[in-house]
């Protein structure tokens, strides 16, 4: 291609951490320009966004629908639409912008039901459209290193995972000022899970991303700890995965005093690595037959692929969401131009399983036998 991706957005409006998260990545490589968006159910708040990004105000809109339709007519339209608004209008959004012909890069989870997991799936593959969902942590270069070690056999046969994610931010009731808080932990908003959806999520697609095994069966315990929350602040869960190695996950947002801990430790019969978001430079591998080894990003080669600054300079959670929105930038002009590419970003599949996950928990936590069969 011989021009910028175009990108229109809905939701990112005033008070929205994730918007601006987005809009950052997306224009970190200079690949994609954002032209277009409707970034409040709030006229006027829609209005104070699009007027702080400098966009054409004929290009911000009043809802969704009017943005799809409007753009599909210009000879200078929007390839791409970022969704990030709560939850429970990923689906709409997404279903009508593959239905006016647009590429989508979407918030996880994907949908607030399995059922429209499912549903959007059907409709990315049969409208051939392109569909990324930005499971960030993926995309971080060590972890990226990780995957591609775990595929050329350098752990052996995978025997046990660990994967945890604490946070404290939620660890009291939630004020009317705390805007993220409100909508995680209303049903209406988020779904049938606050926690185990939130980043529970994120830790079950790190740990099949980077090992590239399936959850096949599960064993959940949820908690809301905090007195009127209705869905779960805290959740542990027993993992057994398709080549029959066993797992652990626990998320947690009441975990006081965390601040964004993902961690994840995955044991082979040969060696083993760990990995952690608040050392996201560091990649540790150990074995019982020589001394531990640290891996440093863009050090010796080690991430360097996924890397843009020199070991030292560190890289974080701007740069890998920008690997993302860079990867489906990449695919856009690869299709655009007739030459084959393939994908490393979490696609439409990888929703589904996230949704069939949350589900799965929420059914499980709440069976008297606890172990279930992770149905998709």
């Amino acid at each position: 291609m011989n021009r910028k991706i175009r990108m229109g957005m809905v939701g990112g409006g005033p008070g929205s951490f994730i918007g601006g998260a987005h809009r950052r990545a997306a224009n970190l490589d200079g690949k994609i320009e954002l032209v277009a968006g409707c970034f409040s159910r709030d006229p006027a708040k829609g209005a104070i966004t699009g007027a702080e990004l400098f966009l054409d105000p004929e290009r911000v809109y009043t809802d969704y629908k009017t943005m799809f339709e409007k753009e599909a007519q210009r000879e200078d339209k929007i390839d791409l639409v970022s969704i990030v608004t709560p939850n429970a209008a990923h689906f709409e959004v997404a279903m009508a912008a593959l239905d006016a012909g647009f590429d989508v890069i979407c918030d996880k989870p994907m949908t607030t039901s399995l059922e429209q997991a499912k549903a959007l799936a059907d409709k990315v593959h049969s409208t051939g459209r392109l569909f990324a969902l930005t499971h960030n942590y993926t995309a971080y270069p060590m972890v990226r290193q990780a995957k591609q070690m775990i595929a050329d056999g350098v752990l052996g046969d995978i025997r046990k995972i660990v994967v945890e994610y604490p946070q404290g931010w939620l660890a009291d009731a939630v004020t009317d000022d705390n805007k993220q808080g409100k909508w995680r932990t209303d049903p209406a908003l988020a779904g049938i899970s606050c926690c185990m959806g939130d980043i529970g999520s994120h830790a079950e697609n790190l740990a099949e991303f980077i090992t590239g095994l399936e959850i096949t069966e599960l064993c959940a315990d949820l908690t809301s700890f905090v007195p009127g929350r209705t869905l779960d602040d805290d959740g542990s869960v027993l993992l057994k995965f398709n080549n029959g190695a066993r797992g652990i996950l626990f998320a947690s947002q009441i975990a006081v005093g965390e601040e964004n801990a993902l961690r994840i430790r995955i044991y082979g019969t040969k060696n083993a690595l760990e990995w952690a978001q608040e050392d996201p430079e560091t990649l540790t591998m150990r074995s019982n037959t020589g001394a531990r080894q640290v891996m440093r990003r863009n050090w010796a080669g080690a991430g360097a692929a996924w890397s843009r600054l020199p070991a030292g300079h560190p890289e974080g959670f701007f740069e890998a969401f920008g690997n993302l929105y860079t990867d489906i930038a990449n695919a856009i002009a690869a299709r655009a131009d007739g030459v084959e590419y393939t994908t490393s970003y979490p696609t439409v599949d990888d929703g589904v399983r996230g949704v069939a996950f949350i589900e799965n928990v929420v059914k499980s936590s709440k069976t008297a036998s606890k172990w279930i069969k992770f149905e998709v």
